[in-house]
């Protein structure tokens, strides 16, 4: 796939034009750092808070900016979600008035799919994982002429490059910015901000080690499945999406897999360190920057969420004890 091809989807002008009609509904988020965050990381580390979004995570925004480019005719949306992408799509049809129904794992947070319903989302919860609830969501789709949202939409990566280009406006001297991966969709478009704005400025991806497949297809650039058992709802995608996919494997300079564990400790350090409440997902790209060796000196990591489940609320008292302080 040739860098005019990708530039047919995902351009650059998408991003400032979906940054214009999230202007208008959301504030920029924070993007500062703490000195005992830096301590513990030896290195300037700026955190892009996106989990102080109405919606607690990043995905806010691919919402708005698909609002902006829906068709007037459009009945009703469809799509399936662990949670996150579920309040964005949501969100989405309540700006547009028009009605949602979001296909939710059994295995979803409660609190994720309280807070789909709350934005006024119809939830189904269907099938173990997310396999068998996006196969019912299409089926749902089709069955009601309704449009299937695919979490990788390019107006939903134009949107979620918005956060890369609020960072480098702010922090135009960053050296790396670390970026959580599910679907991809928020590495993707930090490529497409950093190769605009700073291209000296390295992006790495960071995935759970448990969850693997956005990264075995970054690896071996071909469409990948793996195993998803990750404790992170916000990174369980068993497959890989091939939209992001073409960006990062043209663009992105590294490809991070981290474990769980060592997920949950990043998750205790912000709480500790940086006052700030993550779920898994949210603290993947903190997770990367501690395992990563690097020469760089002020560093960027995307907090993309703050939707943490029960387990993960209990999990933080247990484990501040073994995080060093």
């Amino acid at each position: 796939m040739t860098t005019e091809a990708i530039r047919e989807d995902l351009t650059y002008a998408g991003v400032l034009e979906a940054a214009e009609a999230i202007a208008g509904v959301l504030p920029p988020t924070p993007a500062w750092s703490y000195p005992l965050l830096d301590q513990a990381a030896g290195r300037t580390v700026v955190l892009k808070h996106e989990n102080v979004q109405p919606t607690g995570a990043f995905k806010a925004r691919g919402g708005i900016a698909l609002a902006a480019t829906l068709d007037p005719a459009t009945p009703g949306l469809v799509t399936a979600s662990t949670g996150n992408h579920a309040q964005s799509v949501a969100l989405c049809a309540r700006q547009r008035s028009i009605p949602a129904m979001v296909v939710m794992p059994v295995s979803a947070p409660s609190n994720k799919i309280d807070a789909t319903t709350a934005l006024g989302a119809e939830v189904v919860l269907h099938g173990p994982t997310m396999t068998e609830a996006v196969a019912h969501a299409r089926e749902l789709a089709t069955a009601r002429g309704w449009r299937y949202v695919d979490p990788a939409d390019p107006a939903i990566i134009h949107g979620h490059a918005t956060l890369t280009l609020e960072l480098l406006r702010t922090h135009p001297d960053l050296e790396e910015i670390y970026v959580p991966v599910g679907s991809g969709t928020s590495a993707a478009g930090a490529c497409l901000v950093r190769d605009e704005l700073a291209p000296s400025c390295r992006v790495v991806a960071v995935q759970s080690a448990q969850a693997p497949a956005a990264f075995e297809s970054w690896r071996g650039r071909a469409p990948a499945t793996a195993p998803c058992t990750t404790r992170a709802s916000g990174l369980a995608t068993a497959a890989s999406f091939e939209l992001p996919q073409r960006v990062l494997r043209e663009r992105l300079d590294d490809f991070l897999l981290v474990e769980d564990d060592a997920i949950d400790d990043a998750r205790v350090l912000l709480a500790t360190h940086a006052h700030t409440l993550a779920e898994g997902a949210g603290a993947a790209a903190l997770a990367g920057v501690l395992a990563a060796p690097s020469s760089a000196r002020k560093v960027a990591a995307v907090v993309s969420g703050g939707n943490a489940d029960p387990r993960e609320l209990a999990d933080l008292a247990d484990r501040s004890a073994y995080v060093r302080q």
